[in-house]
């Protein structure tokens, strides 16, 4: 049977080239060169950079992402963030310093499986 309170870390010390592809929630606080796909919760550490596109379902960023930001449900931006690229997201939330750079598209119909709300 499937343990479902498994979970990713990629830690400090560690620097990856490559794609991540993954199904659970996932923390990164090392630095990562390529896109980033989860299915799950991700969040990026306080000193973690991400150089890439990241898609998930929920995610907190308190470190760096250079790329665009796809998020199906809530994007948390803490105040240590460092944003530079666009996002999409259903909803948004930013703490004050949160430093974000590019343009934020919010609409939960441009994701599949979700009902069109009344206009």
């Amino acid at each position: 049977e499937e343990n479902l309170n498994t979970f990713n870390v990629i830690s400090a010390t560690t620097n990856i080239v490559g794609n991540i592809n993954a199904d659970t929630d996932m923390r990164i606080d090392g630095i990562l060169e390529g896109d980033i796909s989860s299915t799950a919760k991700l969040v990026i550490g306080n000193k973690a950079v991400v150089i890439g596109n990241v898609t998930c379902k929920n995610a907190e960023v308190f470190g760096q992402v250079k790329g665009k930001i796809v998020v199906e449900e809530l994007l948390l931006l803490h105040a240590t963030a460092i944003i530079n690229g666009d996002i999409v997201t259903g909803k948004f939330a930013v703490e004050p310093d949160a430093i974000f750079n590019g343009n934020c598209l919010m609409n939960n119909n441009s994701f599949n499986g979700h009902k069109e709300e009344q206009q």
